[in-house]
């Protein structure tokens, strides 16, 4: 099986409280990270500037993370590029323990849970290409580059007579609704 992009070998840090090693790795994604409008798609480049410091227990990983996520503009469905950066800090224990989310795996770290949950911890649920992005034409489908008209809802045919009612003013239909043909309650 192959290694896995995100695992840095630690074994020449292992065991050595304040030992430290600092690494620039250039990632690969090898599957997409992120499931919403966007996201880093299988293949995109992760810049990793990471940091590793022994310490009694175990190995401190952090790291500064940069890439460009790709997607789509959630109200106009634009294709997007967005630079991202993000940091990482997660301590790898030598031993599996409860206290611990992650440990290091013979003398191997994987850096790969860390972030993808940085990463998709931070995506933006509703992309958008502009801030001031107006959407799609609900009857053409082009792109809108101003606003449309505020309408007026239609009233339903059923509440029709209602309307009509309340516009006239007229207060004998009223009257003749309240009980006993008493037109105010009583005091």
């Amino acid at each position: 099986m192959a290694a896995s992009p995100y695992e840095v070998n630690v074994a020449t840090i292992m065991h050595k409280p304040g030992s430290m090693r600092e690494l620039e790795l250039d990632v690969t994604v090898p599957e997409r990270i992120g499931e919403g409008m966007i996201y880093f798609d299988k293949g995109a480049e992760l810049e990793v500037d990471l940091r590793l410091e022994t310490l009694a227990d175990g190995i401190l990983a952090t790291a500064d993370v940069r890439g460009t996520l790709t997607g789509n503009c959630s109200r106009c469905l634009k294709p997007l590029e967005e630079a991202w950066s993000g940091h990482v800090a997660e301590m790898f224990g030598y031993q599996a323990d409860e206290a611990l989310e992650y440990a290091l795996d013979g003398d191997v770290v994987n850096l790969e849970g860390p972030i993808r949950d940085a990463v998709v911890l931070e995506l933006p649920f509703q992309p958008l290409c502009e801030p001031d992005c107006l959407g799609l034409d609900p009857q053409t489908g082009e792109k809108l580059t101003e606003s449309l008209p505020e309408v007026e809802d239609a009233v339903d045919p059923r509440w029709a007579q209602l309307e009509q009612l309340l516009q006239s003013g007229d207060t004998d239909a009223t009257d003749e609704a309240a009980p006993n043909g008493a037109s105010e309650p009583n005091k």
